[in-house]
């Protein structure tokens, strides 16, 4: 397997700032339509992200030209993270053309890398007509703003996924199908958690800051609980399930493409979003632990660990074709817990703790569940 170069680390550091944009303007609209606009803008950064994940994955990060692309794409991202909290504002404009600049130019720079390797530039081909399209869908939303932006910018994010799923089919060219994706899956697995872990440290990061700024016996009570929440959905990813996916997807064959497809490119992203939304729990469990949780509070901090768990089930589910159960009935009682809390008037302390206990207890199922054949993750 292809270590991680540093430049791709280095690269990975914008999506700290990126995270922390996200969970407040989550906080911020803390409603529905907040959420759904969180959501667009995590899956349009997630694109991002990913697609240069892919190309560095076929690219050399080490060479002069590689290095200086994911420099500009870095400084890109770092724009596009900035217009985050009025991208559905006065920034909608400037996030839609930095994200029009990210995604084709990254594109016809892989077309001019890859020369003489027929089936990349097969395949680069294929798809810079569908990230031309869905980029302009992008701009035309934020030019026409409102209800409008959102319905264009969900549009592109579901013709993104269409593309994908069918090998970006372009008429007379036919379409790239992933059984020829030349992939190094045990690279990208290790790319994506490196982003697991940047989105769990930046939830550290919102929780240390928080306290800083008013430091007593409650707060640093808070603030515990805060931190083992963060550290029992890094143990959920990463005791033994990250290295034996790695190993898993690495050994898959002809169906690595596909199925590095749907573990990074679409599952990830749901990992990464019940980060975010634990994070925006977090923050509000440090400014008020004992008040009492608000739907959209108890959302936070029950929805976000449930959210985690949904993705990693299906994450799982996927890999070992298994299914699992413990993450499964976890799921189901944290987004049961969620109505019984506000109805009882339970404070925000006491949701984070109940959500705390069911991850934990998703730890302790996997230590007593023994699976034969292939690496397993517990």
């Amino acid at each position: 397997m292809e270590p991680t170069t540093s430049t791709e680390l280095f690269f990975d550091l914008v999506f700290i700032f990126t995270i922390t944009q996200l969970s407040h303007y989550l906080i911020e609209h803390p409603d529905w339509r907040g959420a759904a606009r969180t959501a667009l803008l995590l899956a349009l950064v997630w694109l991002v992200w990913i697609y240069t994940a892919w190309g560095t994955n076929w690219l050399r990060p080490d060479q002069a030209p590689v290095r200086a692309l994911l420099i500009a794409l870095m400084l890109g991202s770092l724009l596009l993270s900035a217009a985050i909290p009025e991208a559905f504002a006065g920034a909608g404009l400037v996030f839609a053309l930095v994200y029009v600049t990210l995604q084709v130019g990254r594109t016809v720079f892989a077309l001019w890398a890859v020369q003489g390797h027929p089936w990349l530039v097969d395949g680069f081909q294929k798809a810079l007509p569908w990230f031309a399209v869905t980029s302009s869908l992008v701009v035309v939303g934020a030019v026409v703003g409102g209800a409008f932006q959102e319905a264009l910018w969900a549009a592109a994010i579901v013709i993104e996924v269409i593309g994908l799923s069918t090998g970006f089919p372009v008429p007379g060219l036919g379409r790239s199908p992933a059984e020829r994706w030349m992939v190094e899956g045990g690279h990208l697995a290790e790319r994506c958690q490196a982003f697991i872990l940047i989105a769990l440290g930046e939830s550290i990061l919102v929780t240390g800051s928080t306290l800083a700024q008013h430091l007593d016996l409650t707060m640093s009570g808070a603030f515990v609980l805060a931190f083992a929440g963060s550290v029992a959905l890094w143990w959920v990813y990463f005791a033994r399930s990250a290295p034996a996916a790695a190993e898993v997807i690495a050994r898959a064959g002809e169906r690595t493409g596909a199925l590095s497809r749907l573990a990074f490119n679409y599952l990830h992203p749901v990992m990464v979003a019940g980060i975010i939304v634990t994070s925006a729990g977090d923050e509000q469990l440090l400014r008020e632990p004992g008040a009492p949780a608000t739907p959209a509070a108890a959302l936070f901090t029950l929805g976000g660990p449930a959210l985690f768990l949904a993705g990693h089930a299906a994450y799982k589910a996927v890999l070992w074709r298994t299914l699992p159960t413990s993450r499964i009935a976890a799921v189901v009682l944290l987004l049961a817990l969620v109505p019984l809390c506000v109805g009882l008037g339970a404070n925000v302390a006491v949701c984070a703790t109940l959500a705390l206990v069911v991850t934990v207890a998703v730890i302790v199922a996997d230590r007593f569940r023994v699976r034969p054949g292939v690496p397993q993750p517990s």
